[in-house]
């Protein structure tokens, strides 16, 4: 089991840009897939983001790409999501997620789940 915390998110307008970071707790998180998820009000909770133990594999939501960017400092314990050229339809609650499986877009391949860090997007 792996403890996740994440930060950085916050109020802005359309068009900027924000970094949120999963800071894990544990020896093993460096051997963890993990994943961004959002949940918007009213909608079902879904895959973002998500990135292999080792880095070398990623994958976005088609809604993401080009505009975000995952990545992980496993010396940090940290995994990171850029977040650029942000819109109002981004705005949702993102939770991190640890996974032993391989980079997945489905929830229930997930064990371990953060809080949760809100981002709004003002237009």
């Amino acid at each position: 089991q792996v403890q996740l915390v994440e930060s950085g998110g916050g109020l802005v307008q359309a068009g900027d840009s924000l970094r949120l970071s999963c800071a894990g707790s544990g020896r093993t998180f460096s051997i963890y897939t993990i994943g961004w998820f959002r949940q918007a009000p009213g909608k079902e909770r879904e895959f973002v983001a998500g990135i292999s133990w080792t880095g070398g594999l990623t994958s976005y939501a088609d809604s993401v790409k080009g505009r975000f960017t995952i990545s992980r400092d496993n010396g940090k314990n940290t995994v990171y999501l850029q977040m650029n050229s942000l819109k109002p339809e981004d705005t949702a609650v993102y939770y991190c997620a640890a996974s032993s499986r391989i980079v997945s877009t489905l929830k229930r391949d997930y064990d371990d789940w953060g809080q949760g860090t809100q981002v709004t997007v003002s237009s």
